[in-house]
Order: C-alpha cells, then sequence, then structure tokens
C-alpha cells in the first residue's frame, strides 16, 4: 500500500514443549498488547521446541497473505531444545540485526540474564519475524522495545519509502 500505512497483521507462535492453549500466557499477552496498538492478529499457534516444527510454522506464516508480522515467544535461550533462532535463520531472506540487538540493550538494563537472549528478526518477502524470549515480563518488556517502530518498518517492507 504505497503511499500510506499498511496493516500490521501479525501471527503470533509460542514455542514450548509444555505450553497448551490453557497455560500460553506468553502468547496471550503478546496478542493482547498487538491488539491494544492496533494490530489484527490473524493467527496464533504453539509448536513444540523442534527446529524442523518451528521452521515450518513460520515459513507457512511468513508466505500467508493475511501475515506481515509474526513475533515468536519462547526458545532463544541457551538449553539443548532452545531452537527459535535457528529456525527463524532459516527462513528469512534479509536479517534485521538492529531489532534482537535493541531488545537486548534494553533488556540488559532491567536483568543481566538478557544477554542470554539469542533471539533475531528479519525479513522473509513480506513479512517481519521477530524473536521474543518466553515469560510474559520479557514479552511486554520486548514489545515496548520495537513498537515504536513496528509501523514503520511494516510501512517500508511494504513499499512505502517514507520517513
Amino acid at each position: 500500500m504505497p503511499g500510506g500505512k499498511a496493516k500490521i497483521k501479525a501471527a503470533v507462535v509460542t514455542a514450548s514443549d509444555s505450553r497448551h492453549p490453557e497455560n500460553d500466557v506468553s502468547g496471550t499477552t503478546l496478542v493482547g498488547l498487538l491488539i491494544g496498538m492496533g494490530a489484527e492478529v490473524a493467527a496464533r499457534r504453539i509448536v513444540k521446541d523442534d527446529l524442523e516444527a518451528i521452521q515450518e510454522t513460520l515459513f507457512e506464516f511468513a508466505v500467508r497473505e493475511d501475515v506481515n508480522l509474526v513475533i515468536t515467544t519462547g526458545g532463544t535461550g541457551f538449553s539443548p531444545r532452545d531452537n527459535t533462532p535457528e529456525a527463524t535463520q532459516a527462513v528469512i531472506e534479509k536479517a534485521a540485526p538492529g531489532v534482537g540487538e535493541a531488545i537486548r540493550a534494553a533488556s540488559m538494563s532491567k536483568t543481566p540474564a538478557a544477554m542470554l537472549s539469542r533471539g533475531i528478526a528479519g525479513i522473509r518477502g513480506n513479512t517481519l519475524i521477530i524473536n521474543f524470549p518466553g515469560s510474559p515480563k520479557a514479552v511486554a518488556e520486548c514489545f515496548e522495545v520495537v513498537r515504536p517502530v513496528l509501523q514503520h518498518a511494516i510501512d517500508l517492507i511494504d513499499g512505502d519509502p517514507g520517513h
């Protein structure tokens, strides 16, 4: 939609071996934050912490016409089952390293453990993909970091060169 603001159409992906719809507080928090900023939430899914399952889900959402933003929660740490950054790296076509760097920098002012988050961000086609940690508190804090630039990022990806 060159010349105008593209509607943010999001998908929320929770990567977890133990979460299900009744206890996915991080995913629910993220959905609320997105709706609160006026975004449409087109999809939400919980997937196992399995590299291939996460990768397939990210690819599926990245090529959908009704999704231009995918935010993941979970799977960004150091444990053997934390596979979200690797799955994201396999799906994206362009890296957006400043997003992950900004999230880590802001988060480190709250907790030194933030330096252990391996979340990344990037673009596939017309879709921005961003990894958040798995805790509801971290989701809220990370969302506040990216909220000011989400609309501009989506507009740029949509082909609106306006600054």
